[in-house]
Order: structure tokens, then C-alpha cells, then sequence
């Protein structure tokens, strides 16, 4: 396998944030990533499931890892014959994402627009002999990736103030946060081909567009509206570049910042009614009352109440009402009264159509 790391200064690996903080790329990838690159040279030319054995990473852990870091360009793999009938599989593993153009290049041994291989045999071919120009010097080459310290870096203590605990937080939260925005409006930009063919992306097109389209989410503007916003409208002619009308719109119409909302204030308090005589009974007294009219204290009230009722009580009691009969008592008066008409005799009223009624006798 051939190996592209920065060689780690000092002792201890550097991670680029981009991998640490890639919210695509899982720990198990990142943890190997970080683990081949701080290993010495000579200990780098294994598979990378040998590597992965060492961490004791599972099968599927492995796999899940590996697929992880092909798609994000930190592992190319390529079959290759050799004699004899047989094949082998030739990796190249990065800490920082290759094309697979560079890939190539790194496995023909040729530097990748700017990246060189770090193994012993490249690096020492790789430096330009000095010429015999007094002073010496060498031919002008490109920088070379590994083996240098950073460029505002000495050799000896860092005499540097490191941030605190609390700014690095707050400032991994802001670019977590950043982002989760800048993928959101990624997603709502691909997926305005399913609203319009006209507006469909590439995904290195949509890429390109998300830090603008992102700006849109800062500042308040929902993910469903930034959808409508961009597919509405379209002109009558139709869209000729999906990418360059989407990067005008983007701009034109992009929102003002939100208003600052105003501090949230706290209700009220209650008002508060001053004392007044109570009208009840008894002693004059003084109570503060809860509404505006109220006019007697609670135990005058409730006593008011207790009077009001008894009183009541007893005039029923006085005065009783008739009971009123039973259903028995008047289905028995009506049956005396149709036997008394049967007997004795009655007189019934006939109607007579158009000349009113008549009385008749039986």
C-alpha cells in the first residue's frame, strides 16, 4: 500500500479538521485514518485490513470504515495483473481526499499537483542536487508535503497560548452548526429536479451553490420555503443553466437579516385594590378585595350564603306545595270518569263539515 501522510511533528499526530469534523465519515474511519498516518514509515507498507486488525476493528467495522473512505477520497484502490496470471490490489491511502487523477499519479510514483510521496526512496530522489553556483543553492522546486515543521512553528517549546476549553467549544459548535446548514441547503438544492427538470443539479454544481444557499437557512428562512422560493417564478422562456440562474437568484433575492426580537418581558404584576369597609354583619371591619366588585369580605359572604339558603328551607317547610298525583291515582280518576259517562248518560258535541258544531243528546 502506498502511503501519503504529513510526517506527525514531535510526537503526536495533526489531524485536519475536515476529517475530524466530517459529519459523513464515521469515528471507526477516522480512528484508522489517524492511526496509519501516525505509524513510522517503515511500518505503513501493509494492507489497510492488516491495519485495522491492530486496531482490533470487526470485519464490519472495517468495511463500513473502508467504504467510508473510499467515497470521501481518502482510499483509492485499483486491481492490477502481474505474472504469472494473478492480480493484486494496490491501495493508496491520504490523510487529506485525492481525485482519482491524483491517486494515479501517486501510484506511478509522480507528485500529485503539488503532493509528493514520503517514502525514503522518493524523498531522496525527489530533492534537486545543488548546482556549483557560489553561493550553492538548488534548483526551485514546489513545497513538499511532510517532513517540515508548520511554518510559524520552531523547533523546542510552543511558547503559544492555546485557546481555552471554552472558545474551542463554542467555536466547534459554531462550525458543526455551520455545517449541518451548508449540507441542508445542498439536499433542498438537488432536490429541486423533483419540482422541475429545469432546475436540475450536478452535485458538484449543488456544492458550490450550498454556502450561499446556506445563508438563506442563517437567516431564518426554512428549508421548504428556500425550495419555493428557487423552483417559483420561472421565466416564460425557460431556464438555460440551471447553475448560473440558481446562483443569480441566490443573490438577488436573499433575504435581510431578521429583526432583532425583542427581550421577553415579564407579565405584569396583579393590581392591587385598596381596603374597603365590608357591607356583611357584624363588627366593622376592613378587607382588600380581589375584584373590583366585591363588596363583602369571604366569611361575611359565605355566611350571607348560609342565611340565604336556611331561609329558604324554612318557608318550604311552612308552606308546603300540594303533592302532585301519581300516574296511578290519574289513570284511576279517568276510569271513573268514562264508567260515569256510560251509565248516566252525556251529552258529546258533533261536528258538522261547514255549519260549525251542534250539541246532541243520548
Amino acid at each position: 500500500m502506498l502511503s501519503h501522510v504529513i510526517p506527525p511533528p514531535r510526537g503526536y499526530t495533526k489531524a485536519p479538521n475536515s476529517l475530524v469534523r466530517h459529519p459523513r465519515i464515521g469515528s471507526d474511519a477516522k480512528v484508522l485514518v489517524l492511526y496509519v498516518q501516525g505509524l513510522p514509515e517503515e511500518d505503513r507498507d501493509k494492507a489497510l485490513g492488516e491495519h485495522a486488525r491492530a486496531l482490533r476493528m470487526t470485519g464490519r467495522a472495517y468495511q463500513k470504515a473502508k467504504a467510508d473512505l473510499v467515497t470521501h477520497g481518502y482510499v483509492h484502490e485499483k486491481r492490477e495483473s502481474v505474472a504469472g496470471g494473478r492480480w493484486r490490489t494496490v491501495q493508496v491511502f491520504s490523510n487529506e481526499p485525492l481525485t482519482d487523477e491524483q491517486a494515479a499519479r501517486l501510484r506511478a510514483g509522480v507528485p500529485a499537483d503539488g503532493y509528493e510521496n514520503v517514502g525514503a526512496s522518493a524523498a531522496q530522489d525527489a530533492w534537486p542536487a545543488p548546482s556549483a553556483h557560489s553561493p550553492t543553492v538548488g534548483e526551485p522546486t514546489v513545497r513538499r508535503a511532510g517532513g517540515l515543521l508548520p511554518a510559524d512553528g520552531e523547533q523546542g517549546e510552543d511558547s503559544s497560548h492555546p485557546p481555552t476549553e471554552a472558545a474551542v467549544e463554542a467555536e466547534s459548535e459554531s462550525q458543526d452548526q455551520d455545517q449541518a446548514e451548508v449540507l441542508l441547503a445542498e439536499r433542498v438544492l438537488l432536490s429541486l429536479r423533483h419540482r422541475t427538470r429545469e432546475l436540475s443539479l450536478g452535485a458538484r454544481e449543488a456544492r458550490k451553490l450550498a454556502a450561499l444557499a446556506a445563508e438563506w437557512l442563517r437567516r431564518g428562512v426554512s428549508a421548504g420555503d428556500l425550495r419555493l422560493a428557487l423552483s417559483r417564478a420561472l421565466p416564460e422562456d425557460g431556464v438555460r443553466s440551471a447553475f448560473g440562474f440558481l446562483a443569480h437568484r441566490l443573490v438577488e433575492k436573499l433575504p435581510p437579516h431578521p429583526e432583532a426580537t425583542p427581550e421577553f418581558l415579564p407579565p405584569p404584576p396583579p393590581l392591587t385594590l385598596p381596603l374597603l369597609a365590608c357591607d356583611g354583619p357584624g363588627e366593622e371591619h376592613m378587607f382588600r378585595p380581589h375584584e373590583s366588585w366585591v363588596t363583602t369580605c369571604g366569611p361575611c359572604h359565605r355566611e350571607q350564603q348560609r342565611a340565604y339558603w336556611a331561609d329558604l328551607m324554612t318557608r318550604a317547610e311552612a308552606d308546603p306545595a300540594p303533592p302532585r298525583p301519581s300516574w296511578r291515582e290519574l289513570a284511576a280518576e279517568a276510569a271513573e270518569a268514562a264508567e260515569a259517562a256510560a251509565n248516566g248518560g252525556a251529552t258529546c258535541a258533533e261536528e258538522a263539515p261547514g255549519y260549525g258544531t251542534r250539541a246532541t243528546a243520548t
